[in-house]
């Protein structure tokens, strides 16, 4: 990290102590896998450049560390959780129940989600309904939804190889899931005509209602080892494949750009993952990355403002800064991130 702390010339780096006291002294936060990289790497340039430890940097997933962010106030519980897709209202209202009144939503970049397989297999250009028509435990034939009949990819489409169907996705406690449910399943479900039948046999009583079962009944996916849930991070997946030369993996595109002597990434809608193709917008399955402070800790924990103010700075999050070289999607409006984080702003209503 010395590249990183000579970098840092537009921040103030020797710190001063934070208000009040604290029985803590060390920054703990937990959550994404997928956020994990950079977090690891923004707190170890913390760590020395400021006068105040090295944060703990856990994983376990966005929806764990949401979790455990809501737990409560006070020096056993996390102050910051890392997240790779945006809070939601449940999180929200367990947060109030236990005192957490107050959050500061960070959104400091954007990654993709990619489709990636052993580094010799066959190259794939995929759609979300091909994902859907693999993975799903129904889909639509001749107008009418039945049990998935396929087992190879070219049963998917006529185009692919007769490759055996096996995909690990992200277990349900990752923020990529949610993801991964949302842009690629639903997407798919609709693509292939199978959401418009799940609709029309529902028995909700109004159109919203029936487009929320229609959804979640895409999401229900095959049970017969095709589909399988990896709750690891992304180094667990990319194990799975090289034990499993015909497995298709989902991965977070950094993690794939630093894995790319091992792993071939697969088109999506004729667009290739890349940095460049999330920031123009052209790649179809992309998000922004989170972090979520508690703000009752701000100035209480000592440092918390700091490396809130040192993670979304020009140095570390910008076009030029290190999350950027390791993969990171700059946020085009990282400067109103930056104030908001200056003014501690705490998030509103979502909308």
């Amino acid at each position: 990290m010395n590249s990183v702390k000579l970098g840092v010339s537009a921040l103030a780096l020797v710190a001063v102590s934070a208000t009040g006291s604290y029985a803590r002294d060390q920054i703990q936060t937990a959550g994404s896998s997928t956020v994990l990289p950079y977090a690891t790497i923004v707190a170890e340039a913390f760590g020395e450049n400021f006068d105040f430890p090295t944060p703990v940097v856990e994983s376990g997933g966005s929806g764990a560390g949401r979790k455990k962010l809501c737990e409560g106030v006070g020096e056993n519980t996390i102050d910051i959780a890392n997240s790779s897709s945006r809070i939601s209202q449940s999180d929200i209202d367990t947060c109030k129940a236990n005192g957490v009144n107050e959050i500061m939503e960070v959104r400091f970049g954007y990654d993709g989600i990619v489709f990636a397989s052993d580094i010799n297999g066959p190259q794939f250009a995929y759609t979300p309904a091909d994902w859907y028509n693999a993975l799903a435990a129904n889909v639509a034939k001749d107008g009418a939804l039945v049990a998935n009949p396929n087992k190879t990819w070219q049963d998917v489409n006529a185009d692919f190889p007769a490759q055996e169907l096996l995909a690990f996705i992200p277990g349900t406690k990752h923020g990529t899931r949610e993801v991964f449910d949302e842009k690629v399943i639903v997407a798919g479900c609709k693509a292939s005509g199978a959401f418009d039948l799940f609709a029309a046999a529902s028995t909700g009583a109004d159109d919203k209602a029936k487009a929320a079962d229609a959804a979640k009944a895409c999401n229900d996916l095959r049970k017969d080892g095709v589909s399988v849930d990896i709750d690891g991070d992304y180094t667990e997946t990319l194990a799975r494949i090289a034990a499993n030369k015909n497995a298709i993996g989902v991965f977070g595109l950094s993690f794939y750009q630093n894995n790319t002597d091992k792993l071939r990434v697969a088109t999506v809608d004729g667009v290739t993952p890349s940095v460049e193709t999330v920031a123009k917008g052209e790649y179809p399955v992309s998000r922004p990355l989170y972090f979520y402070v508690k703000k009752a800790h701000i100035g209480v924990v000592p440092g918390l403002q700091e490396y809130i103010d040192f993670f979304v700075s020009d140095d570390m999050a910008g076009p030029d800064g290190p999350l950027a070289a390791y993969g990171l999607v700059p946020d085009p409006e990282l400067a109103k991130t930056q104030e908001d984080v200056a003014n501690d702003v705490a998030m509103g209503p979502l909308q």
